[in-house]
């Protein structure tokens, strides 16, 4: 089992101790948006609001790990459903840099590109409106959803079957 392959029921059942995030969070559920329905990587953390300021930022850096592995940003966005944190342009940015996935608390747009692009996405849903930037987010927090608590530096493994999170690499 590789990146390339792996099924995150089996990674669970060899280290049942991961986090496993909820299938429906308040009536939401993630969705797979990107053109990669399996990705993992090392867990950067954002924490924004309806706006990606930060999220752009980041994936306009360096999305490999030590190894030459990419990693995953994690973005708690809140839950919202009123604008997308994520488009086709910021996601090319992410996949020019390295990153192996990006996974949202909140929506994405541009699903339609982002479904043809060598990248893993994961949100609740998709909306046209995209996010004001303030310049406001904080990034290498501690974020919560669904049954997950992920920090910078964890790992994350997601597939059709869903989302798991562990302290060490499972691969």
């Amino acid at each position: 089992m590789n990146q390339e392959n792996f099924v995150t029921c089996d990674l669970l059942d060899a280290n049942p101790e991961s986090q496993v995030c909820l299938p429906n969070i308040e009536g939401k559920s993630f969705y797979s948006f990107g053109g990669k329905d399996r990705f993992c990587g090392e867990i950067v953390t954002v924490k924004c609001f309806e706006d990606n300021s930060r999220v752009k930022s980041l994936l306009n850096s360096d999305g490999k790990d030590n190894k030459g592995n990419g990693k995953v940003l994690v973005v708690d966005g809140g839950g919202s459903m009123r604008c997308a944190l994520l488009g086709d342009m910021i996601a090319q940015s992410a996949i020019d840099n390295g990153w192996a996935g990006v996974i949202v608390y909140g929506c994405v747009r541009d699903v339609d590109d982002m479904a043809q692009m060598d990248i893993g996405v994961m949100a609740l849903s998709c909306i046209p409106r995209k996010s004001t930037r303030r310049d406001e987010g904080q990034t290498d927090l501690e974020i919560s959803f669904g049954d997950l608590t992920l920090n910078s530096g964890m790992f994350v493994y997601a597939d059709n079957n869903g989302i798991i999170a562990s302290d060490k690499p499972l691969l």
